[in-house]
C-alpha cells in the first residue's frame, strides 16, 4: 500500500482524482489539502509518500511547496498547464499528467513507482535515500542524500555538490547537520560535512591534520578538532 496527499486548488480536481484512483487499491488517499499551507502541514503530520501535486494554485504553486519541505515524496504532477512539462521532467518526478486524469496515464505514472522501499534511518535523522528538492534560479532537481557528496557554507547559503551541480540554497549548514545521519555524513569542518559514501581516500598532511579526497577529485581539509574525532571513531 502507498499512503498519498491530493493537493489542489480545485475541489471538483480533487474528486475526479479520487475518482480515478478508485481502480488502483494500491493508493491510499490519507489526504487533500487545497493549498500549500495546507499540504505542509498534512506532508509533517502524515509523511506520504506520494503527492498528486497541482501547479498553479492562488497561494502559491507546486514548486514553493517542494521548496517549503525538508525532503519529498514521490511527485505525480497533475495539472491543466502543459508548459510545465519539460521542467517537471527534468527535476525528475515521477509523471505529468494533464487534466483530466485517464486511467491509463495514471497506471503509467504509478508504475513508475520504484518498488524498493527506503531503508530506515537512525532514530532522528533521514535517511540516506530521502531525497531533497532543490531550486537555483530557473532550474531545479530532486536529489536523493546519497548522491551528495557535499554541503558547503556560503556565507547565510549552503552549497551542494552532486554530479556536476553546485546549486545554492537558502539554509545554513547547522539546519542540514541536525538532520543528516552521522553514519554517512562528516562535520569536516566550519564549512564542510561530508559524504563518506563518496570519500576516496584519506591523506595525513604534515601538519598531521587529515586530508579527505572526494570521487570527484575535490579534497576537503578536516580542522583540528574534527581531525582528532575522525581519528577517534575510525581508529586512525
Amino acid at each position: 500500500m502507498i499512503t498519498a496527499l491530493i493537493i489542489d486548488d480545485e475541489r471538483l480536481a480533487r474528486k475526479d482524482l479520487r475518482g480515478v484512483l478508485q481502480s488502483f487499491p494500491q493508493i491510499v488517499i490519507a489526504g487533500e489539502a487545497a493549498n500549500i499551507l495546507e499540504a505542509q502541514a498534512l506532508i509533517a503530520q502524515l509523511r506520504p509518500e506520494l503527492l498528486f501535486l497541482d501547479i498553479e494554485m492562488p497561494e502559491g504553486n507546486g514548486f514553493r511547496l517542494l521548496e517549503m519541505l525538508d525532503t519529498t515524496p514521490h511527485v505525480i504532477f497533475t495539472t491543466a498547464y502543459d508548459a510545465y512539462a519539460i521542467r517537471a521532467f527534468e527535476i525528475n518526478a515521477l509523471d505529468y499528467l494533464l487534466k483530466p486524469v485517464t486511467e491509463n496515464r495514471m497506471r503509467e505514472a504509478l508504475a513508475r513507482i520504484p518498488a524498493t522501499p527506503p531503508i530506515a534511518p537512525a532514530a532522528g535523522y533521514l535517511s540516506i535515500h530521502e531525497k531533497i528538492f532543490v531550486k537555483d534560479g530557473d532550474r531545479c532537481w530532486f536529489v536523493p542524500l546519497s548522491d551528495i557528496r557535499l554541503l558547503e557554507a556560503a556565507d547565510d547559503y549552503v552549497r551542494l555538490r552532486f554530479g556536476k551541480h553546485a546549486p545554492l540554497l537558502a539554509r545554513s549548514l547547522q539546519s542540514f547537520e541536525s538532520k543528516l545521519d552521522p553514519q554517512y555524513f562528516f562535520r569536516a569542518s566550519r564549512k564542510h560535512i561530508v559524504n563518506l559514501q563518496h570519500v576516496q581516500s584519506v591523506s595525513i598532511l604534515p601538519s598531521q591534520l587529515l586530508l579527505m579526497e572526494l570521487s570527484d577529485g575535490a579534497t576537503v581539509p578536516l580542522s583540528r578538532r574534527q581531525t582528532a574525532l575522525f581519528r577517534e571513531l575510525r581508529g586512525i
